[in-house]
Protein backbone atom coordinates (compact mmCIF):
# COMPACT_ATOMS: atom_id res chain seq x y z
CA UNK A 1 0.00 0.00 0.00
CA UNK A 2 1.47 3.28 -0.86
CA UNK A 3 0.02 5.66 1.61
CA UNK A 4 1.59 9.21 -0.13
CA UNK A 5 0.43 8.10 -3.61
CA UNK A 6 -3.17 7.59 -1.77
CA UNK A 7 -2.80 10.87 0.05
CA UNK A 8 -1.89 12.33 -3.26
CA UNK A 9 -4.31 10.91 -5.38
CA UNK A 10 -6.80 12.26 -1.99
CA UNK A 11 -5.77 15.63 -2.29
CA UNK A 12 -6.47 16.06 -6.07
CA UNK A 13 -10.13 15.05 -5.54
CA UNK A 14 -10.66 17.55 -2.58
CA UNK A 15 -9.28 20.21 -4.98
CA UNK A 16 -11.79 19.53 -7.41
CA UNK A 17 -14.79 18.64 -5.07
CA UNK A 18 -13.79 22.80 -3.68
CA UNK A 19 -13.70 24.06 -7.39
CA UNK A 20 -16.73 22.93 -7.40
CA UNK A 21 -17.98 24.24 -4.76
CA UNK A 22 -16.08 27.35 -5.29
CA UNK A 23 -18.28 27.57 -8.70
CA UNK A 24 -20.89 26.94 -7.09
CA UNK A 25 -20.59 29.96 -4.69
CA UNK A 26 -19.81 32.11 -7.00
CA UNK A 27 -22.59 31.35 -9.41
CA UNK A 28 -24.87 31.84 -6.96
CA UNK A 29 -23.12 35.78 -6.21
CA UNK A 30 -23.34 36.15 -9.97
CA UNK A 31 -27.39 35.42 -9.74
CA UNK A 32 -27.64 37.76 -7.48
CA UNK A 33 -25.58 40.57 -8.68
CA UNK A 34 -25.09 39.60 -12.65
CA UNK A 35 -27.64 37.67 -14.04
CA UNK A 36 -26.03 37.79 -17.86
CA UNK A 37 -22.69 36.83 -16.55
CA UNK A 38 -24.17 34.13 -14.26
CA UNK A 39 -26.13 32.21 -17.31
CA UNK A 40 -22.81 32.30 -19.57
CA UNK A 41 -20.84 31.11 -16.70
CA UNK A 42 -23.38 28.39 -15.42
CA UNK A 43 -23.10 27.42 -19.66
CA UNK A 44 -19.78 27.24 -19.34
CA UNK A 45 -19.59 24.97 -16.51
CA UNK A 46 -22.31 22.64 -17.87
CA UNK A 47 -20.00 22.30 -20.74
CA UNK A 48 -16.63 21.93 -19.25
CA UNK A 49 -15.45 18.95 -17.41
CA UNK A 50 -15.55 20.38 -13.57
CA UNK A 51 -14.69 17.04 -12.14
CA UNK A 52 -11.11 17.70 -13.16
CA UNK A 53 -10.76 21.40 -11.40
CA UNK A 54 -7.79 22.49 -12.33
CA UNK A 55 -8.38 21.48 -16.03
CA UNK A 56 -11.36 23.38 -15.71
CA UNK A 57 -9.72 26.08 -14.35
CA UNK A 58 -7.33 26.30 -17.26
CA UNK A 59 -10.02 26.03 -19.57
CA UNK A 60 -11.85 29.00 -17.93
CA UNK A 61 -9.19 31.02 -17.38
CA UNK A 62 -8.84 31.15 -21.57
CA UNK A 63 -12.54 32.08 -21.74
CA UNK A 64 -13.08 34.54 -18.65
CA UNK A 65 -9.85 35.24 -16.75
CA UNK A 66 -11.56 37.33 -13.96
CA UNK A 67 -14.28 34.39 -13.05
CA UNK A 68 -11.25 32.01 -13.07
CA UNK A 69 -9.55 34.17 -10.96
CA UNK A 70 -12.63 34.46 -8.33
CA UNK A 71 -13.12 31.06 -8.14
CA UNK A 72 -9.31 30.01 -7.65
CA UNK A 73 -9.64 32.85 -5.02
CA UNK A 74 -12.86 31.23 -3.60
CA UNK A 75 -11.35 27.60 -3.71
CA UNK A 76 -8.34 28.70 -1.52
CA UNK A 77 -10.39 30.36 1.18
CA UNK A 78 -13.05 27.19 1.45
CA UNK A 79 -9.43 24.99 1.81
CA UNK A 80 -8.20 27.51 4.67
CA UNK A 81 -11.44 27.42 6.44
CA UNK A 82 -12.29 23.31 5.62
CA UNK A 83 -9.05 21.34 5.96
CA UNK A 84 -8.70 21.79 10.17
CA UNK A 85 -11.65 20.35 10.03
CA UNK A 86 -10.60 17.45 7.94
CA UNK A 87 -8.92 14.81 9.70
CA UNK A 88 -10.93 14.57 12.70
CA UNK A 89 -14.12 14.61 10.75
CA UNK A 90 -13.16 12.20 8.31
CA UNK A 91 -11.59 9.80 10.91
CA UNK A 92 -14.66 10.03 13.40
CA UNK A 93 -17.49 9.78 9.99
CA UNK A 94 -15.44 6.53 8.73
CA UNK A 95 -15.61 5.08 12.05
CA UNK A 96 -19.11 5.91 12.97
CA UNK A 97 -19.85 4.43 8.81
CA UNK A 98 -17.92 1.08 9.64
CA UNK A 99 -19.71 0.36 12.96
CA UNK A 100 -23.20 1.51 11.07
CA UNK A 101 -22.24 -1.10 7.87
CA UNK A 102 -20.96 -4.14 10.89
CA UNK A 103 -24.42 -3.69 12.90
CA UNK A 104 -26.37 -3.90 9.82
CA UNK A 105 -24.60 -7.17 8.30
CA UNK A 106 -24.81 -8.55 11.97
CA UNK A 107 -28.52 -7.79 12.21
CA UNK A 108 -29.18 -9.41 8.60
CA UNK A 109 -26.87 -11.99 9.72
CA UNK A 110 -28.47 -12.78 13.30
CA UNK A 111 -31.99 -12.44 11.41
CA UNK A 112 -31.43 -14.65 8.53
CA UNK A 113 -33.42 -17.46 8.35
CA UNK A 114 -31.17 -20.80 9.00
CA UNK A 115 -29.96 -21.99 6.08
CA UNK A 116 -32.39 -25.41 4.36
CA UNK A 117 -30.81 -28.41 5.10
CA UNK A 118 -30.77 -31.11 2.47
CA UNK A 119 -31.56 -34.85 2.95
CA UNK A 120 -29.80 -37.28 1.22
CA UNK A 121 -31.98 -39.58 -0.70
CA UNK A 122 -31.13 -43.01 0.10
CA UNK A 123 -30.64 -44.37 -3.28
Amino acid sequence: MDVKQIAKATSRMLMSYLTYESVRLVLAQLQETDPPRALWFQQFSTREKIQDGDRYLTELLVAHQELALRVMTVREHLAEEVLDYMPEMTRAAIQQANLGLRCSHLEKIVNAPPPVEQTQDPD
